[in-house]
């Protein structure tokens, strides 16, 4: 669904600029700490959004809820030269800063500085005023983190779960990924434009957003 109405823009350009940001600057940081200083070189090693935004993907967001920034490029030889296991926690610092800035932003309703009915009620009026509240700003905040960690641990190419899977799957499994991975985009963009995505990510999300804000 589409959601146009200003508060609802406000509230996804908020996520867009802070959680993409930081999403792909973890990935730079973390291959720079392992020696790859490619994302340095291509000036992604940053928390300037302008470097790391794509426009379809940021459009998206903006009307969707949903989108992607530009991939970190990075040198799997050189990871692989620092350490078996480089190359995972570069893919893994992505999502991992999505939890981590969900997990921030669920401090104020733990606290009880703002609750999750008022939040309710902002959403459910969020065409009748222009500003988000700030118990709106930060339930879409943790809302979209949990989505954008969830989708990008789906074990397909071109997402951060693929590289984290092929660590852990013994080899039988590497080798069968390795025979699907041309196919991998196709068959992400089946499960997406068919709804099944829903299926994957929406008992993990209510989960964890229950954990989260109680």
């Amino acid at each position: 669904m589409f959601n146009l109405d200003p508060s609802t823009l406000i509230s996804h350009l908020f996520v867009l600029v802070v959680a993409f940001s930081v999403h792909e600057f973890a990935h730079a940081w973390t291959a720079n700490y392992f020696g790859d200083n490619t994302p340095k070189m291509n000036g992604r090693l940053t928390l300037n959004p302008l470097s790391h935004l794509d426009p379809i993907g940021s459009l998206l967001l903006l009307v969707a809820g949903f989108g992607w920034a530009k991939p970190v490029p990075v040198n799997p030889y050189v990871l692989q030269r620092s350490s078996p296991s480089a190359l995972m926690w570069v893919s893994l610092a992505g999502p991992f800063s999505n939890l981590l800035m969900a997990i921030i932003a669920a401090i104020p309703f733990r606290m009880g500085l703002v609750s999750v009915m008022d939040a309710r009620m902002a959403l459910a009026t969020r065409a009748e005023h222009f500003l988000p509240t700030i118990p709106q700003l930060l339930w879409v905040f943790i809302y979209i983190n949990l989505i954008l960690m969830l989708f990008n641990l789906i074990p397909l190419a071109p997402l951060d779960g693929e590289k984290i899977a092929e660590f852990f799957f013994p080899p039988s499994w590497a080798r069968f990924m390795d025979v699907i991975r041309p196919y991998s985009p196709m068959i992400l963009m089946a499960i997406v434009f068919l709804g099944v995505i829903s299926f994957i990510i929406r008992p993990p999300l209510l989960l964890l957003m229950n954990l989260l804000l109680g």
